[in-house]
C-alpha cells in the first residue's frame, strides 16, 4: 500500500507542498509541527528596509523570512525596486522561488544549484566564499536565533554581518482534523511517512503527542541534521532525501520498494 507522506512544514508552505504533491500523484496531508508568526515590533525591519542598498548581501534562511520581510516593506519603498547593488542569498530552491515571486531580479539571487547533494548555509557560503568580502556589509534574515555558521565563515572572510529577526516561530496549534490525523499516523506507523524539514519542529512532537512511541514510525528528513534530530527523538526508520519534488518523489519510491522487500 502507498505511504501517506505528512508534510510538517508551517502553514501556509505546507498546504502549498501538498498540492504539488498531490498534483505529481503522491498521497499526501498536512501536519504542521511548527507556526510562524509575524514580530510584534517592525521597526528592525523597516530599518533595515531603509538601510538596504547598503548591504552587498541579505542571506533570507527560509521562504518565511522572505515573505515577512517584504510584507515588511514601508509603502515609500515599494516603488523603488530592490536596489541594483544588493545581492539576496538563499539556502535552497523554495527560498530562491520566493524571491523571485518577491520581484527580486533572478540576476541579483545566489543560491546552490538545484542539483546540489543539500540545501542550507554551507551550500550557499560555497557559491560565495571565492569573492573578497573584506569591509562589506551582509545582512542575514532569520527567525527567533539560529545557527550562525554562515555569519562566522563571512566574519572570518572580513564581513561585517548583522542579524535582523524576521518573523517568530513557535509549536503549532493542531486543528481537529490535524489532531486527527496525528492520531492515525501514531496508530497506523507502517502507513505514514513523516517528511521532517526543521530539527526545531521534531523537538514540539513530544509536546504535541505526549507519549507517543516513535521506535516504528518512518521519517524521511530533508538534511543529515534533521536525520539525526529524529533518530534521536526515536523514529527507528530514518531516510533522506532533499527538498525538491523530484527527490521526494524518488526517495518514496525507494522508500516503498525498501518496505516491500523488508516490512519495518
Amino acid at each position: 500500500m502507498p505511504l501517506r507522506l505528512l508534510v510538517t512544514r508551517p502553514q501556509p508552505q505546507a498546504d502549498a507542498w501538498v498540492a504539488r504533491l498531490r498534483a505529481s500523484g503522491i498521497d499526501a496531508l498536512a501536519l504542521p509541527l511548527l507556526a510562524i508568526e509575524t514580530v510584534l515590533d517592525l521597526s528592525e525591519l523597516h530599518t533595515a528596509w531603509q538601510e538596504l542598498p547598503g548591504y552587498a548581501l541579505v542571506m533570507f534562511v527560509s521562504p518565511n523570512a522572505v515573505s515577512h520581510f517584504f510584507a515588511a516593506r514601508p509603502a515609500q519603498i515599494a516603488a523603488r525596486g530592490w536596489p541594483a547593488g544588493t545581492r539576496a542569498g538563499a539556502t535552497g530552491p523554495g527560498t530562491l522561488q520566493a524571491l523571485q515571486m518577491a520581484g527580486v531580479p533572478a540576476a541579483l539571487c545566489v543560491a546552490p544549484p538545484g542539483d546540489a547533494p543539500q540545501f542550507d548555509s554551507a551550500a550557499l557560503w560555497a557559491q560565495l566564499r571565492a569573492e573578497s568580502w573584506t569591509g562589506r556589509e551582509v545582512l542575514v534574515l532569520r527567525g527567533d536565533g539560529g545557527r550562525d555558521e554562515f555569519a562566522a565563515q563571512l566574519r572570518s572572510a572580513g564581513a561585517a554581518v548583522h542579524f535582523t529577526q524576521a518573523y517568530h516561530r513557535g509549536p503549532a496549534v493542531l486543528t481537529s482534523a490535524e489532531q486527527m490525523r496525528l492520531s492515525q499516523a501514531i496508530a497506523a506507523p507502517a502507513s505514514h511517512l513523516w517528511w521532517l524539514s526543521s530539527t526545531e519542529a521534531i523537538g514540539y512532537l513530544p509536546q504535541l503527542a505526549p507519549g507517543a512511541a516513535w521506535s516504528r514510525a518512518l521519517a524521511l528528513a530533508s538534511h543529515p541534521r534533521i536525520a539525526e534530530r529524529a533518530r534521536e527523538v526515536g523514529f527507528g526508520h530514518v531516510f533522506e532525501a532533499a527538498p525538491t519534488l523530484d527527490a521526494l518523489r524518488d526517495g518514496l519510491a525507494q522508500i516503498e520498494a525498501c518496505l516491500q522487500s523488508s516490512p519495518p
